[in-house]
């Protein structure tokens, strides 16, 4: 198994973080057996492109609530990790109490 779980919505309030504040949290290596997912469905454009970072953050967005670990974006990333063959990524954590 990849992720922890795989939710179909988030168990914990919407983040209300701007991409400037996301940006400020320092990125640090997360396993993805430790990661929770709030989606169930991925966009395989996303998964396949070229430049899927190209618009967006370098590092996934990860929720820490009640000690546990959501993420809150970069599935697609996750996803490409784990194909190949790499058990952990680097993202972004933001603690909601």
């Amino acid at each position: 198994m990849i992720f922890k779980a795989v939710l179909d919505a988030r168990p914990y309030p919407e983040p209300a973080l701007t991409n400037e504040q996301w940006g400020e949290l320092a990125p640090r290596q997360i396993r993805l057996s430790d990661l929770s997912t709030i989606r169930s469905t991925l966009d395989l454009n996303a998964l396949l492109a070229s430049d899927s970072t190209f618009f967006g953050d370098l590092f996934a967005h990860v929720v820490r609530h009640n000690g546990n670990l959501y993420l809150e974006d970069g599935l697609h990333r996750a996803v490409r990790a784990a194909l190949q063959g790499r058990t952990s990524l680097h993202a972004r954590v933001f603690e909601i109490l």
